[in-house]
């Protein structure tokens, strides 16, 4: 992905909220962490799990399917140190959130 594409307006997107978006086929999961916007990708590396859906504990989210968590600003799991999901850079533009990555 080289160029940033629009996921939703921000205010879809309330504080400890998540949603699951596509880019260019690939499934990315995108919070809102006490204001600040981050994505990674949307499927666990354990089982697939749309973490889109999982719940936020601070800036980790937890798969809903099995509960790894993932840190939302590297993509690194807490459960496996071997596994990670990419993790996206973020932008506001005009009230839009735009995401490009893996980074």
């Amino acid at each position: 992905m080289s160029d940033f594409v629009r996921v939703a307006a921000l205010a879809d997107l309330a504080p400890g909220h998540g949603m699951e978006a596509t880019i260019e086929g690939q499934p990315v999961a995108v919070f809102n962490v006490a204001g600040t916007i981050r994505a990674i990708g949307g499927r666990c590396a354990h089982r697939g799990g749309p973490l889109g859906q999982g719940s936020l504990m601070g800036s980790v989210v937890l798969c809903p399917w099995h509960a790894w968590g993932y840190d939302l600003e590297t993509g690194q799991c807490d459960v496996n140190p071997d596994s990670r999901v990419p993790a996206y850079e973020v932008r506001i533009e005009e009230g839009q959130i735009l995401v490009r990555g893996p980074v």
